[in-house]
């Protein structure tokens, strides 16, 4: 082994080290792989907000965005806001190292009951995918308290309505208050949207 083949072994060996899930997400060359580490990588940025809920207790949808898109950068991955794709994304992170190409497009929200989720899931599968992109996500930001009653309550709602041309119920994900669901897409793929909830409660000071 060459000294150049060493240092690029210990460079990955670290980078193991520091973040296993983040150096998956860049190397995995299985969808099913890929799926899992960013799902992860993702999980970390909500626990971000919810460690710091104090602090971002009266922003906007706007403004807590800025704050996830912050943690989500990384080398290698590029944070937009409001970046085009049929329409103004919440936040688009896209891989650039990686082939295929990995673009999640992610539309997110203060959760104001199923309504409000389902509406939102609407700019991600009828507007905002073509189809080509990786799984899209559905981010709510739920400041109410008992997140694990609302998560169920909403995916309940979405296995009964199945809206926006749901195929089959919603599944499970690694990630904790997260699920999944399926769609026809326009295309004629099915496409996936993950929802990742985010507790933001904060309990009222005595």
């Amino acid at each position: 082994m060459t000294s150049q083949h060493a240092s690029l072994a210990d460079i990955l060996d670290q980078i193991r080290g520091l973040d296993p899930d983040y150096l998956q997400m860049l190397t995995a060359t299985e969808s099913k792989k890929f799926e899992e580490a960013f799902c992860k990588f993702l999980e970390k940025s909500l626990i971000h907000l919810e460690e710091n809920g104090k602090n971002f207790k009266s922003l906007d949808e706007e403004g807590l965005a800025a704050g996830r898109a912050a943690a989500l950068k990384m080398p290698g991955v590029t944070v937009s806001k409001e970046k085009n794709s049929n329409g103004h994304v919440d936040i688009t992170v896209e891989l650039n190292q990686k082939f295929p190409f990995q673009k999640k497009l992610m539309e997110a929200k203060i959760y104001d009951g199923p309504v409000y989720h389902i509406a939102g899931m609407e700019q991600l599968v009828k507007f905002y995918s073509t189809g080509r992109e990786g799984r899209c996500w559905m981010i709510s930001y739920v400041r109410q308290a008992k997140i694990a009653d609302i998560v169920k309550k909403l995916r309940d709602r979405l296995d009964a309505d199945k809206p926006h041309e749901q195929d089959g119920i919603t599944s499970e994900l690694i990630s904790k208050w997260s699920f999944l669901s399926k769609h026809k897409h326009s295309s004629g793929e099915i496409i996936e949207v993950g929802h990742a909830c985010c507790n933001l409660h904060i309990a009222s000071s005595k």
